[in-house]
């Protein structure tokens, strides 16, 4: 099965190469950072979690959000999404794994990882998490492996997988519960300590996730004879534009009740976001920018007559995807430390190094993705044929 990755055209390899030169200059920052320690990162006393756990934090929305295509197709018999259900499940698969490096990456010692394993804390929501987490990988590993087999020799999936896969739903939905209740269980930091955390933190995903995979669906068109088809493009469309819909709500009223209840401890956290607080502002341009990209958004997906325009659609996906990376992987985590308990404004920057092990990381994600859509759609061309 591995062997259909190694036969690709001059931009595949091209492609594959630009993949690995970036995960080797991540691995020897990272190589650096664990010589020197997290000092040569941005992190600081008052801010402890940076661009690494921002990152872990969105990602499992976009691990999370396979559930929307599989939901559809294995308990309602959608049949639309029958030709991306497997590239949705890789997808997760591929986020899974950043998540897992991005934690890896964060730890001062990282050898001390597998003690979470040996010595369970079954009170501790980084336990459960990591439960979560590798629970949703081993699930997803096994359902594409047999669903991807079936595909090869196009008979229907043996009868076992089904209740693994009606599993891996609720299990979806757990991971970023799990991961929302990592924050708002944390009283000191008041910014997070709010029960809509969970259900924002999963409206967000499930813009996020189908935005990306629309992207995909089209670039896969572009790039190959593969296509997914105008229905279930279009039904994906549906899901993002109610789901981005619900996002901004739960923003909105995140910060009408801040504002309006006017309680110093909750409300400095919105204005550092959004005005700045003691003349540090560095996240103010960039959260307006997340609000811009939201409202243009919206104003195309709602709109039918504009969400069906191709160049529009994809305008409409990359700025969901772009809004909810910079509310969720910039800040989210660190307007939780700004101001910190005892109103010190400590603002955070990632470094360079931070930015480069960064990048790695998603070359690393990018470079499975490459790797599973190129086998999955080689036999996909092949039945096609």
């Amino acid at each position: 099965m591995l062997e259909r990755a190694l036969i690709g055209d001059r931009r595949y390899w091209l492609w594959i190469i630009l993949l690995l030169v970036l995960i080797s200059i991540g691995f020897l920052f990272y190589l650096k950072q664990l010589a020197y320690g997290l000092g040569i990162t941005g992190l600081s006393r008052d801010v402890t979690w940076g661009f690494y756990i921002a990152q872990f934090t969105f990602l499992v929305g976009v691990a999370a959000s396979a559930v929307m295509v599989v939901l559809p197709y294995y308990l309602h018999n959608y049949k639309a999404f029958g030709k991306i259900t497997i590239l949705g499940e890789f997808l997760a698969i591929a986020a899974v794994m950043m998540c897992m490096l991005f934690i890896f990456v964060d730890m001062g010692q990282p050898m001390r990882v597998p003690n979470v394993m040996l010595y369970p804390t079954p009170h501790s929501l980084m336990f459960w998490d990591s439960i979560a987490l590798g629970g949703y990988l081993l699930l997803n590993v096994i359902i594409s492996r047999v669903t991807l087999n079936a595909e090869r020799k196009a008979i229907a999936p043996p009868a076992w997988i089904k209740p693994i896969i009606i599993l891996s739903i609720p299990w979806a939905i757990s991971i970023h519960t799990v991961t929302a209740f990592l924050y708002s269980g944390l009283a000191a930091r008041p910014f997070w300590l709010t029960a809509i955390l969970a259900p924002r933190f999963l409206a967000s995903a499930f813009a996020s996730g189908p935005a990306l995979l629309i992207l995909m669906c089209f670039i896969i068109r572009k790039l190959t004879r593969f296509d997914a088809g105008q229905e279930a493009i279009g039904k994906l469309t549906q899901i993002v534009t109610y789901a981005m819909c619900i996002n901004v709500f739960f923003i909105l009223m995140e910060i009408f009740t801040a504002f309006y209840s006017n309680i110093p401890e909750h409300l400095e956290h919105f204005r550092y976001l959004y005005f700045g607080l003691e003349g540090k502002s560095r996240l103010v341009p960039w959260m307006w920018t997340s609000v811009l990209l939201a409202v243009l958004s919206l104003v195309i997906l709602i709109v039918p007559k504009l969400r069906h325009t191709n160049g529009l659609l994809i305008a409409a996906c990359l700025m969901v995807f772009g809004s909810i990376w910079i509310d969720k992987g910039l800040g989210m985590v660190v307007a939780g430390f700004v101001p910190s308990p005892i109103g010190h404004v400590t603002e955070y920057s990632p470094t360079l190094p931070e930015l480069l092990i960064s990048l790695g990381v998603y070359a690393i994600g990018f470079f499975l993705v490459t790797i599973f859509y190129k086998i999955a759609l080689s036999y996909k061309e092949e039945a096609m044929a």
